[in-house]
């Protein structure tokens, strides 16, 4: 099966405008009659759900470092289906990413560039126009040839201040051989509203973010050579698409692997859940997996399609709930409380006690849960001042600094995601801290300027700051979906 087409919208820098860019462009090729796959480089949880807002199907999410780089054309490969084109935005700036004193390549782990040379695409370099003028040719110039493998095959201008403008930048592009696509002139009102995270979530912005979506694809539309995008847009990702089911399979014969080399998986000190063998193809053939519980709403709302997709290939039976609002769906035998904006809730949840008292039962009673960020606040005892679920002796409060970044863990314990010594790439991402905290295991340890135990874990549950891209642990779904079903019997 021939892969759909893509292009790469990279920029110099952060800050230059790919995400109104790259937003309105899959608004205004599917108002034109693609069907277009939307795409992020890096563990973006935001930008996806404009575009998913503009595509009309899942935003989905490219990180070499979080999936592994054989993971990403599979990944791609499985999104852009049923695609006939695919618009891939970059992170930061085209060559920028992990940052890795050992690594020697030009081209950063996870950076734009890295994806584009992966996929074989086209970039488009977005260009900040403000404060530019001839000196722009330098700056392309050394853009085009700092890296041969990555191919540049036009420049958009963004924020221009005028015809005069325009024409002087033009010639700049002219000079060093790239075509300019298009030139958006400078419309402060389609700043989409942030937060000290970034942009609003899109389900929680409601009806602004559909305005804001809207407006983005008309200004695009008017502005950017629609017809020359499509046919700049291209690829060389050959090779099967990801199968969520193929990589259960992979994981569980993993384990078995291990179990015939005498090396026994271990387990955990739940109550009433064994894991000595691997158990998520059974489930996928009973069809009576386990219900899981996933927080989603406006608190909730930082999150992978893959992780549902996996849930689903185990067996599992997934179940979508607002905890603003809902309670506990009945017979849930596992819950997901992904990452999130719950310290802009904190009231709203705090107000909903039955479902806080229904989660710290079945966390007492051994239900397994697995909480990323936002699910770790929620489990605490308070947040902000607010009390919260109080599964982990722990308050929680918002912090003065911003914890950015990638980070090589391991697990320090036993758990119903990962066995002890597991070794897993994940990625921080929040300005609250926890404070005042007890007793429990750690979920994780790592090192940055020192040595860090980071997270809980405390009978079947698994919380923690680091985010983790689930279609690069399968095998950590299969634990899980096993401890579910397991889960009361």
């Amino acid at each position: 099966m021939v892969s759909a087409p893509a292009v790469v919208i990279a920029a110099p820098a952060s800050g230059s405008g790919k995400t109104t860019l790259a937003t309105g462009l899959i608004g205004a090729l599917r108002r034109a009659g693609h069907r277009v796959a939307p795409f992020k480089v890096g563990p973006d949880y935001i930008d996806p759900g404009y575009h998913g807002l503009a595509a009309g199907r899942p935003g989905r999410n490219l990180d070499p470092v979080l999936v592994g780089e054989d993971r990403v054309v599979p990944l791609y490969r499985h999104g852009a289906q049923g695609c006939d084109i695919a618009v891939v935005e970059g992170v930061m700036g085209l060559f920028d990413g992990r940052i890795d004193e050992n690594r020697g390549d030009a081209i950063a782990e996870g950076s734009t560039a890295q994806v584009a040379g992966l996929l074989g695409a086209p970039v488009v370099l977005v260009v900040d126009a403000r404060g530019h003028s001839q000196s722009l040719a330098a700056l392309l110039h050394g853009f085009a040839t700092y890296d041969s493998s990555v191919r540049l095959g036009g420049v958009i201008l963004n924020r221009v201040g005028s015809e005069r403008h325009e024409q002087v930048l033009r010639a700049a592009c002219d000079r060093v051989g790239l075509p300019v696509l298009g030139a958006l002139p400078r419309m402060a009102e389609l700043e989409v509203p942030s937060r000290h995270l970034g942009l609003i979530p899109a389900v929680e912005h409601g009806t602004a973010a559909t305005a804001a979506v809207d407006a983005m694809t008309e200004l695009v539309a008017a502005h950017i050579d629609l017809r020359a995008i499509a046919a700049l847009a291209g690829g060389s990702a050959q090779g099967p698409a990801w199968d969520p089911r193929a990589e259960l399979a992979a994981a569980e014969h993993a384990s078995w692997t291990a179990l015939d080399k005498g090396s026994a998986p271990a387990t955990t000190d739940a109550p009433s859940t064994s894991f000595d063998q691997p158990a998520a193809t059974s489930l996928t053939r009973s069809g009576k997996g386990p219900l899981i519980a996933m927080a989603g709403g406006p608190a909730f709302t930082f999150g992978y399609a893959e992780h549902r997709e996996l849930l689903d290939a185990a067996g599992a039976r997934v179940v979508v709930f607002d905890p603003l609002s809902d309670e506990l769906p009945l017979g849930t035998a596992g819950l997901v409380l992904p990452g999130g904006f719950p310290e802009e809730h904190a009231g709203e949840l705090s107000a909903n006690e039955r479902l806080r008292a229904a989660v710290a039962d079945g966390a007492a009673k051994g239900l397994p849960i697995h909480a990323e960020c936002a699910g770790l606040l929620y489990l605490t005892r308070s947040l902000d001042g607010h009390p919260m679920a109080g599964v982990i002796d722990a308050d929680a409060e918002f912090g003065p600094r911003l914890t950015l970044g990638y980070r090589d863990a391991v697990a320090l314990h036993d758990s119903v995601l990962w066995r002890a010594g597991a070794r897993v790439r994940g990625h921080e991402f929040h300005r609250t801290r926890l404070v005042r905290t007890g007793a429990e295991n750690a979920a994780w340890g790592w090192r940055t300027t020192g040595s860090l135990a980071e997270g809980a874990v405390v009978r079947q549950v698994h919380a923690s700051y680091l985010h983790t891209h689930p279609a690069g642990n399968p095998d950590a779904i299969t634990r899980f979906v096993t401890a579910a079903q397991h889960f009361g019997h």
